[in-house]
């Protein structure tokens, strides 16, 4: 509470003053032989005073708690305190004086010779410089660390892409006592000066690598250990590709390390333009040229640890390529020991990129993980679970339906331990739909996935998503089950293919229906997709392998849910161009500020979100696209032609609001790439 201390401090200085400028009236009116000292030393001790009290506002004011100029500031309060104290011990009178006063005789002597007010005027002056010359330090420390805010600003962070992000912080942990060789593992990979500077997990889908990424960020930052954290996500915005992974590491470790603000701040000050360069631009001036700056100091740890989960959903296959390159020269630095905890599938070009760098990493396969050792995980996980729902749901029922207290048996958890093998997807999916009541009671659900038992020999995932959505439909009439589907690909279609999540109701206007047919097609999808009740927070994927089951092509022929992703791609395509098209949309001043030359920087977000609804927002960023997705090709004429003849300027304009236009020009070329170059005249004329 030093800024307490400090203005207590500071009023009693003030009050000191105004007690010696007193004293100082009294003698001036009873003693005649020292008037010009008295004079001289009220006015310094006033000029003091005025100091103080300007102290004493600042003390008072929003920034109050920031006024610790330094150390010096409040000690030198401190001494003048106890200065004047003394000064004005000797200025008061004494007993006798007091007593001869109050007789009508004048009795006060001034107790300074002229040569000791002289001193003492000259140490109350310097008092008052020091003081005004600690603010000065004070006030200009403010404006270098506001001009440092306003540089490492352009580093721009992705969006919920940190482990304890609102989006990633209700996701699961490890429990406790599961995975326990696996993290002990980690730590040692981490702790040991002589191991690589990489770790590299890898595994199918839906074998809990994401959970063990976020266990690990949450174990290392317990420690103090974690530099940063990049969950990649596809379908989640800037999470589904590298472009902001760097300036987002950059941006946490600046945070976790403020004594490497300033080397950051000396990078984007020689090139604004850093956080637009290449990756390995990126990685080499904003990570490790900071990092390799630093000096010896005891609150720099010697090991920092960056997680970065599912290298796989970065969307650009040769990004992913240079990012392995990248993180494997780490280990050029010496002061601190930097190392990337890696998980991804094991693809092609992932495995090509560690083929690169082969023997400068250390890694595990998790099926190479003993399958006993798997499946004991599973089993704690599910014993556990399903405890937690028999209690929740016997608590909310008449005690004649409630569920036995070895309920669901031992016999039941290994059935679903083998149907779960490896997947721990499968586990904590069926547990979610177990204990989904709008489907049905706790037992009733258990049947439903042991049913599916055989399927589980053919695929796990079989396993895993048909009991949920086989529901969806079973015991309806053809009619009905086709109006079911029709639904399902319509909605969860867009929700599996949407570039970055939209909320009910911003999908139910950009695609053009009413939000209760939304919400009815969500309403038995609770354990597989993340569906908040405030209807502005987006709907997302519980887990990316419920969209690898839906867009499988493998499984066209074999049930109804099967998406074809190029026509949803088609279809939002079309649908984003026609929300656009609208005359109320897109037009020039969208946000009506009347002042064209305002900077971007200076308009709040709410005035944005006010004029771009999150729908128009999407459309503009993403329409693009879905239709390269698609394989779109445009010709005169068409609606693509029609938009851009129509709304091209506005388009940038909107896209300038939301902060995309440098994304503009990738668009531009996209769209050429797309023309039907037998029909191109009028459409190439219009976006050249």
């Amino acid at each position: 509470m030093a800024e307490i201390g400090l203005a207590a401090s500071v009023i009693s200085v003030i009050n000191l003053s105004a007690k010696v400028a007193s004293w100082c009236s009294k003698y001036y009116a009873d003693v005649k032989n020292a008037k010009d000292d008295i004079e001289r030393l009220k006015g310094e001790t006033q000029r003091l005073k005025e100091t103080l009290e300007l102290v004493q506002t600042l003390c008072d004011g929003p920034n109050g708690a920031k006024l610790q100029a330094s150390q010096h500031l409040r000690d030198g309060v401190k001494a003048y305190e106890k200065y004047l104290s003394q000064l004005g011990t000797k200025l008061a009178p004494r007993t006798k004086q007091k007593v001869m006063s109050r007789c009508g005789i004048r009795a006060l002597r001034w107790p300074f010779r002229s040569n000791e007010v002289d001193g003492i005027i000259e140490k109350l002056g310097k008092c008052r410089d020091n003081i005004s010359f600690d603010l000065q330090i004070d006030q200009t420390a403010k404006v270098l660390n506001i001009h440092q805010e306003i540089v490492l600003s352009k580093l721009k962070s992705a969006d919920n892409a940190a482990f304890d992000s609102y989006a990633e912080g209700h996701n699961a942990r490890c429990y406790e006592g599961t995975r326990a060789e696996l993290l002990r593992q980690i730590r040692l990979w981490a702790s040991d000066p002589s191991s690589e500077c990489i770790f590299w997990l890898n595994g199918m889908a839906g074998t809990g690598k994401s959970t063990i990424s976020r266990t690990v960020a949450q174990v290392f930052s317990d420690e103090g250990e974690l530099g940063a954290s990049f969950f990649f996500k596809r379908g989640e915005g800037d999470r589904g590709h590298a472009g902001m992974l760097f300036t987002t590491i950059a941006a946490q470790l600046v945070q976790k390390l403020p004594s490497l603000a300033p080397h950051v701040q000396n990078v984007i000050e020689a090139d604004p333009t850093i956080p637009t360069k290449t990756l390995k631009q990126q990685f080499d001036r904003l990570v490790l040229e900071p990092l390799g700056r630093l000096t010896s100091d005891p609150q720099t740890p010697s090991t920092i640890v960056v997680v970065v989960d599912a290298l796989d959903e970065c969307t650009r296959e040769e990004d992913v390529r240079i990012m392995i390159s990248l993180f494997s020269q780490a280990k050029s630095l010496s002061l601190v020991r930097l190392k990337f905890f890696l998980t991804s599938r094991p693809e092609l070009p992932i495995r090509l990129g560690f083929e690169d760098i082969s023997g400068s990493y250390e890694g595990l396969a998790l099926h190479q993980i003993p399958e006993p050792i798997i499946a004991n995980d599973i089993s704690a996980f599910l014993v556990y679970e399903l405890a937690r729902i028999r209690t929740d749901y016997n608590k909310s029922v008449l005690q004649e339906r409630h569920l036995p207290p070895d309920w669901p048996g031992q016999k039941n958890i290994q059935s679903l331990v083998q149907m779960a093998i490896p997947l721990f997807i499968f586990a904590t999916t069926i547990c979610r739909f177990i204990k989904d009541r709008r489907c049905g009671e706790p037992k009733d659900q258990l049947a439903k996935v042991l049913k599916y038992k055989t399927k589980s020999q053919e695929s796990e995932l079989d396993a895993t998503y048909l009991p949920i959505l086989d529901q969806l439909y079973i015991g309806l009439p053809t009619l009905q089950k086709d109006e079911v589907v029709q639904r399902f690909k319509e909605v969860v279609g867009a929700i599996v293919i949407l570039a970055s999540p939209l909320s009910t109701t911003s999908l139910a206007r950009l695609l053009d229906i009413r939000k209760a047919r939304v919400d009815q097609t969500l309403d038995l999808l609770h354990s597989v997709l993340s569906i908040p009740s405030n209807i502005d927070t987006p709907v997302r994927l519980l887990h990316l392998s419920f969209r690898d089951f839906l867009l499988d092509s493998e499984k066209r022929e074999k049930h109804p849910f099967w998406i074809d992703a190029k026509d949803v791609h088609k279809i939002l395509a079309t649908k984003c161009l026609a929300r656009l098209s609208l005359s109320e949309c897109l037009k020039k001043d969208i946000c009506d500020l009347r002042t064209p030359e305002r900077p971007r920087a200076d308009i709040d977000k709410q005035t944005i979100d006010a004029h771009l609804s999150q729908d128009i927002q999407y459309a503009c960023q993403y329409w693009v696209y879905h239709a390269k997705e698609c394989g779109s090709v445009i010709r005169d004429d068409d609606q693509v032609h029609r938009f851009l003849q129509r709304h091209f300027l506005p388009w940038l304009e909107a896209l300038s609001l939301i902060g995309r236009v440098s994304e503009s020009v990738s668009m531009i070329e996209d769209l050429i790439s797309m023309l039907d170059v037998s029909d191109l005249r009028l459409l190439y004329s219009s976006i050249c």
